[in-house]
């Protein structure tokens, strides 16, 4: 099962610009990381520049609408992310648990959706199209 953790640090959707970690971070950070691919449970994963650098594209009205960041109206953002493949749920937590995440970080754990997920009927659904598509 794949699931992503997501990592949420306080104080980030203020951020400035070319905000980085501090070489110490980055060190004990990669030292968990290797953890996880020597486990053979990481997919992918990677951090994210502070909101101040990215835009939002939304969709009210069916137009698109484009703000840049920083978003003021923004209580929680992302500062990267982790996708894994693991047994279970509660091997996704054991996994998040031992982070080296500081006081102001918070790690969410999401199930991705896969097509086991859903009733038969969409299933059945999907593979039509993909094979119509091939």
């Amino acid at each position: 099962m794949r699931y992503m953790m997501l990592m949420i640090p306080q104080g980030y959707e203020s951020a400035k610009a070319g905000t980085l970690p501090s070489a110490e971070q980055i060190e004990t950070m990669r030292a968990y990381n290797q953890e996880l691919q020597e486990a053979g449970v990481l997919i992918s994963l990677d951090g994210l520049h502070p909101p101040s650098m990215g835009a939002r594209v939304s969709f009210r009205g069916g137009r698109p609408t484009v703000t840049d960041g920083p978003f003021p109206e923004a209580k929680e953002v992302l500062g990267g992310f982790w996708m894994l493949d693991v047994a279970s749920r509660e091997e996704a937590i054991a996994w998040a648990k031992r982070c080296p995440g500081s006081d102001n970080e918070t790690i969410e754990i999401r199930k991705v959706m896969e097509i086991e997920d859903f009733p038969a009927d969409v299933q059945e659904s999907v593979e039509r199209l993909e094979s119509q598509g091939r």
